[in-house]
C-alpha cells in the first residue's frame, strides 16, 4: 500500500511541477501581440483582421458557427468512408445516427464512441475526423476560457479577444508543438505510427492473425493532451498499442492534467491575481485527492462475498488481490483506480480498465465527478464551471450576510445570477431528463447488460458521459441505436454549449462594469477559507442534485453486494 500511495504522490508532484512551466506558457500565447506565419496566413484564407476585437457574442457566434461547420464535415466522411481510398479493409459507412452522434461527440470533446474504432474507422477518418475534430474542439474550449478569462480582467470595456487569433494560436503554439514531442516519446514507447491499415503474425499455435494498425501515437497525445478521450482501438488506454509501457500510462495522466492545471496559473497572471490562481488549483486538488481516497480503497478491497477466499480467513478480510475484474494486471490496483480518477476528473473519458467492471462505490466516484464536472475538468472548460460556482459561492455568502456580493473587485447582481444558474442547472437538466426518458422510452432497456440497480448505472452513466463531455462508458450499455445515438448527441451539444456561453455571457458582463474598492466588508476569495466554502458548495449542491439519482445505483447496489446479493 505505501508503493500505491508514493505513486499517487508522484503523480500529483510532477503535475505541480508542470504548472508553472504550461502556464507561463499559456499566459504568453494568450497575452502576445504578433502573429507567426501559418496564424497570418490563416487569417487572410478566412477574411479575418487579427486585430479587432470581438464582444462575448461575436465570439461566442464564432466560436459555434466554426464549431458547427467542422461537424457538419465531420459527419460527411464518415457518412462517405466506405467510397473513399486508402482503406485496405474497405470498412463500411456510418449509419446517419450513428455519424451525427459521433461528429457530435467529437466537436464537443467529448469522444463517446458507439463503435469500436479499429473495426469501424478507416485510417482516413481516424486523421481526418477524429484526430482533427479532437484538435479543434481543445482550441475551442481553450480559446471560450481565454475569452471568459479576459472578460473577467477588463474594466469597461467590452473586447474579450479576437475568437479566430485565439483559435489559431493555441492550436499552432500550444497543442500541436506539445502533441508533436509527445507523439515521438510514444513512438519511442512502443506505439504505432504508420498509414499502413495492418500486419499479418503468426502465432504461438501457428496460424495467423490480422492486427490491426495506424496513426495511433498522433491520436492519443492529442486525445489526453486535449482531454478527449476516446481511442483508436475498442479497448481504449488498456490495449497495450495505445498504452504500452507504465511511462506512457504516466504521461496519459500528466497530458490529462497539464492543461487544466496551467489555466489556474494563466488566470492569474493575467488578472494580476496568482493568489487567487492558487487557491482555485488548490480546490481542485483537494477535491481530486478526496475522489481518489474513496476510490482506491474500494477497488482494493474488492467484493466482501470473496472474504472466503482469503488465506487467513479473518473475519472482514480483503477480497484476495482487490478487485481485479476487467484490469489490466499490468497495471493493477493502484494505476487503475488513480487513472479512473484522474479521466473522469479531466473530463477525458480515456480509460486503462472497464468501468463497467469497478465496484459499486469505486464506479460511483467517476460517475459523481463527471456530474460535479468541477474537479479540474476538460481543457477550458473544467476551469470556467469552477469560477461559475465560486460566483454562486460569493453570491450565497453574500447573501447570508445582507451584503450584495462582488467578486474580483466586481458587484454580483441578477443579470450575472441567472447567467450562472442557467449554466449550473442546464448540467442536471440533461443528465436527469435523458435518463428518465431512456428509462421510459419503449425498448431502450434492452440496450442493457445488466438489471437493476447496475442497469441504472449503466444508463445514468452513460447520459452523465456524454452531458460532461467525457465520453467513457460503463460497457455494458449497447448504445448504437438509433435512440441513443440520437439522445446521447443530444446531451453532448447541450452539455456543451448550454455551460460555455451562458458563462461567456457572464464574463461579457463582468467586463462592462466598474471596478469596486475593496471594503471591510468584501469577502476575499483567495484565502484557504473561501478555498473551503468553494469546495463545500460544489460537493453539497452536486449532492443534494444527484444524491436520489445515486442511490437508485450505486448507493442501493453497494448495500446489497453487502448483503450478499448480486446484479
Amino acid at each position: 500500500m505505501s508503493i500505491d500511495i508514493a505513486q499517487f504522490v508522484l503523480l500529483l508532484v510532477l503535475m505541480a511541477g508542470l504548472v508553472v512551466v504550461a502556464g507561463r506558457w499559456l499566459t504568453k500565447l494568450l497575452t502576445a501581440r504578433g502573429h507567426w506565419l501559418p496564424e497570418r496566413i490563416g487569417y487572410r484564407l478566412l477574411g479575418i483582421e487579427p486585430g479587432v476585437g470581438m464582444d462575448w457574442k461575436a465570439y461566442g457566434l464564432a466560436l459555434v458557427l466554426s464549431n458547427a461547420a467542422m461537424m457538419l464535415l465531420g459527419y460527411v466522411i464518415l457518412r462517405i468512408q466506405s467510397w473513399l481510398p486508402f482503406d485496405a479493409l474497405h470498412r463500411a459507412s456510418q449509419t446517419p445516427d450513428l455519424a451525427f452522434n459521433t461528429a457530435a461527440s467529437f466537436i464537443t470533446n467529448t469522444n463517446w464512441q458507439s463503435y469500436s474504432g479499429e473495426s469501424s474507422l478507416s485510417n482516413f477518418s481516424q486523421m481526418a475526423v477524429i484526430t482533427f475534430l479532437m484538435t479543434v474542439s481543445a482550441a475551442s474550449g481553450i480559446a471560450a476560457c481565454a475569452a471568459f478569462i479576459r472578460g473577467l480582467a477588463q474594466r469597461e470595456a467590452r473586447d474579450v479577444g479576437n475568437y479566430w487569433v485565439d483559435f489559431s494560436r493555441i492550436t499552432w503554439r500550444l497543442l500541436l508543438p506539445i502533441c508533436l514531442v509527445l507523439s515521438l516519446v510514444y513512438v519511442w514507447q512502443g506505439m504505432p505510427q504508420t498509414l499502413a491499415s495492418g500486419m499479418d503474425a503468426t502465432t504461438l499455435e501457428g496460424t495467423t492473425q490480422h492486427i490491426v494498425t495506424g496513426p495511433v501515437a498522433s491520436l492519443e497525445a492529442i486525445k489526453h493532451i486535449g482531454t478527449n478521450g476516446g481511442g483508436f482501438f475498442g479497448a481504449n488506454a488498456a490495449h497495450p498499442f495505445e498504452n504500452p509501457t507504465p511511462l506512457t500510462n504516466l504521461l496519459h495522466m500528466l497530458a490529462m492534467f497539464l492543461i487544466p492545471s496551467a489555466l489556474t496559473y494563466a488566470f492569474g497572471r493575467m488578472l494580476s491575481r496568482r493568489a487567487q490562481g492558487w487557491a482555485f488549483l488548490a480546490a481542485f486538488l483537494v477535491m481530486f485527492v478526496g475522489f481518489l481516497a474513496v476510490e482506491y480503497p474500494a477497488e482494493r478491497a474488492g467484493n466482501p462475498m470473496f472474504a472466503s477466499l482469503s488465506v487467513d480467513q479473518a473475519p472482514g478480510a480483503l477480497q484476495p488481490g482487490g478487485n481485479m475484474e476487467g484490469k489490466e494486471m499490468r497495471f493493477g490496483i493502484a494505476q487503475t483506480s488513480v487513472f479512473v480518477a484522474v479521466t473522469t476528473a479531466a473530463t477525458t473519458g480515456s480509460v486503462n480498465a472497464m468501468h463497467d467492471s469497478l465496484t459499486p462505490v469505486g464506479g460511483m466516484v467517476p460517475l459523481f465527478l463527471m456530474m460535479l464536472n468541477s474537479v479540474f475538468g476538460g481543457v477550458g472548460v473544467g476551469f470556467i464551471n469552477l469560477v461559475s460556482f465560486a460566483i454562486l459561492t460569493v453570491f450565497l455568502v453574500g447573501m447570508m450576510i445582507g451584503r450584495t456580493p462582488e467578486f474580483l473587485g466586481k458587484k454580483i447582481e441578477a443579470r450575472e445570477m441567472k447567467l450562472v444558474m442557467l449554466a449550473v442547472l442546464a448540467h442536471p437538466f440533461c443528465i436527469l431528463g435523458f435518463t428518465a426518458l431512456a428509462a421510459l422510452w419503449p425498448g431502450a432497456a434492452s440496450g442493457l447488460g445488466n438489471a437493476g440497480p447496475h442497469g441504472f448505472s449503466e444508463l445514468i452513466y452513460a447520459y452523465t458521459s456524454g452531458t460532461a463531455n467525457n465520453g467513457s462508458a460503463f460497457g455494458g450499455l449497447n448504445a448504437n441505436t438509433p435512440f441513443y445515438n440520437t439522445t446521447i448527441g443530444l446531451a453532448m451539444l447541450l452539455g456543451r454549449y448550454f455551460t460555455l456561453l451562458p458563462m461567456l455571457a457572464v464574463a461579457g458582463s463582468l467586463a462592462v462594469k466598474r471596478t469596486v474598492p475593496e471594503s471591510p466588508g468584501t469577502l476575499p476569495t483567495a484565502t484557504p477559507l473561501f478555498t473551503v466554502l468553494l469546495i463545500f458548495v460544489i460537493v453539497v449542491v452536486g449532492g443534494l442534485t444527484f444524491l436520489p439519482s445515486l442511490a437508485l445505483g450505486p448507493i442501493v447496489e453497494h448495500l446489497a453486494m453487502s448483503a450478499g446479493q448480486f446484479f
